[in-house]
């Protein structure tokens, strides 16, 4: 396949890129400078500039494009977020859908803090979506999609949870205070963390691109895990104790809404399209997940 790939120099798309080449895949990668290679594409999303004539023709967009959530969210904080997802994406959307021939398939990260904070609830794609900033920002990051699903393009929305790599992202925030054995439980530590391995993003991404999905997938491994449980499981890992805890009040005081919604709330998500359509995780629970990232 020919694929363009926005965001292919972050934590998903480094990994990504590299395994559609070894794939066969002819990769080029959207750029916010003067492109150097052939396999390189300009763009602004801010001024919602993109060369259609760079995207005619190629089989399948994945859109990867957005600042990270996991600084404490100040007003300007909250707008760079939204802004980041819905630009970029309605800009890739309404590109694909204007070009001939036009590509198959859009693939576009989303998030599974669409569900909002819903306790024991086991969540599905079938599930609503829920209330709170993350909410509200990947409603409306899945429907700026919605000019590529109504031109015909195939598009597929991974709801993707925590992303398990110590390359980066929350395990790589993680590891300094663990490794020191100041590591613990956030608040009650009853909270659902819905998590994936990386291997398992990658392979998830090249099922979306040449299967059948459609519409919002949840890209989480099987088995969510509570706050405790991975604070437990990380420790084993790690070899070492895990006594310290951050009380409900500190994570609220310190990260704000950020702490509410991300850290003392949480997603008790399934993958169910993702095992309907015979997808098998290479990490299936939290402890191999997390051999396979700290490897």
């Amino acid at each position: 396949m020919k694929i363009v790939v926005s965001g292919a120099s972050g934590l998903i798309g480094s990994a990504l890129v590299p395994a559609l080449e070894a794939d066969g895949h002819e990769v080029r990668r959207l750029v916010r400078r003067e492109p150097r290679s052939a396999s390189e594409i300009a763009w602004d999303p801010a001024a919602a500039t993109l060369d259609g004539d760079a995207v005619a023709g190629v089989d399948a967009i994945v859109n990867l494009s957005g600042a990270t959530i996991g600084r404490r969210w100040t007003d300007g904080r909250k707008r760079e977020i939204l802004d980041s997802r819905v630009d970029t994406t309605g800009l890739l959307a309404r590109t694909a859908a204007a070009v001939e021939p036009k590509p198959s398939v859009f693939v576009s990260a989303s998030g599974a803090g669409v569900y909002g904070d819903r306790g024991d609830e086991i969540l599905t794609e079938a599930s609503e979506p829920g209330t709170g900033f993350l909410a509200d920002v990947v409603r409306t990051w899945e429907a700026a999609a919605d000019p590529a699903r109504e031109a015909g393009i195939r598009v597929v929305n991974l709801r993707q949870g925590i992303v398990l790599t110590k390359d980066g992202g929350a395990l790589d925030r993680m590891l300094p205070p663990f490794k020191l054995g100041l590591g613990g439980r956030i608040g009650s530590g009853k909270q659902w963390w819905t998590w994936v391995g990386l291997d398992d993003v990658v392979a998830a991404y090249s099922l979306a691109l040449g299967g059948d999905l459609a519409g919002a997938v949840n890209l989480s491994a099987p088995n969510p895990v509570t706050n405790e449980q991975l604070t437990i499981a990380l420790g084993k890992a790690l070899g070492r104790p895990t006594f310290f805890s951050l009380p409900t009040f500190a994570a609220r005081a310190a990260f704000g809404q950020m702490g509410e919604e991300m850290l003392l709330g949480g997603q008790r998500a399934l993958p169910r399209q993702l095992l309907d359509a015979g997808f098998e995780f290479v990490a299936p629970t939290i402890d191999v997940g997390l051999a396979r990232a700290l490897a």
